[in-house]
């Protein structure tokens, strides 16, 4: 075993939450390479029952899933395994869902995209230990454009809602949504 390997620990049991499941086979095979043993859930239903049969050493959650909230699973795995470190993945990172997150037990708090790199650290990092800056963090464009994505799909893609919301012009809206994201 490698000295990267060695702080996981005898048990490398990982549970992986996310609906994506592209992202969540490719992260699990990076995960396996780095020494864990993942399992993978696609839904809140099945991310439940994982942590209920078999409560994990490690877990990483995305927090929006189609069928709920990520932080379902948070709650059952601190109820199941209080040690489990779970990371919380999402791609709207927001300060206060970040703070429900860790409130709840969540050891770190990372925005998509996050890598298996970024995900090992998190999962590693000894608690109390400042994290480690992001090298390429999301520009402040990305960051607005990631907001106003999230309230739109809030408002269920009704333009004059988002708008009213945001306390912005209708047309200013229209014309950031057509827009292709920016880096």
């Amino acid at each position: 075993m490698t000295s990267e390997h060695e702080s996981i620990g005898p048990d490398s049991s990982l549970l992986l939450v996310d609906d994506d499941e592209p992202f969540v086979k490719r992260l699990a095979k990076a995960m396996e390479k780095r020494g864990f043993a993942p399992q993978t859930a696609l839904s809140v239903a099945e991310g439940k029952a994982c942590a209920m049969a078999n409560p994990p050493a490690f877990a990483v959650v995305d927090l929006r899933l189609e069928d709920g909230n990520g932080l379902d699973v948070v709650e059952v795995l601190r109820s199941r395994r209080p040690d489990c470190r779970v990371v919380v993945l999402t791609g709207y990172g927001a300060i206060a869902t970040a703070v429900a997150a860790v409130k709840i037990g969540a050891t770190d708090y990372l925005s998509k995209p996050a890598d298996a790199d970024d995900v090992t650290n998190a999962l590693l990092n000894r608690i109390g230990a400042k994290p480690v800056a992001m090298e390429n963090p999301m520009s402040a464009d990305r960051v607005r454009w990631e907001h106003i994505q999230r309230v739109y799909e809030m408002c269920e893609h009704n333009v004059s809602e988002t708008a009213r919301r945001l306390s912005m012009h209708r047309r200013t809206l229209q014309r950031i949504l057509a827009k292709r994201s920016p880096k």
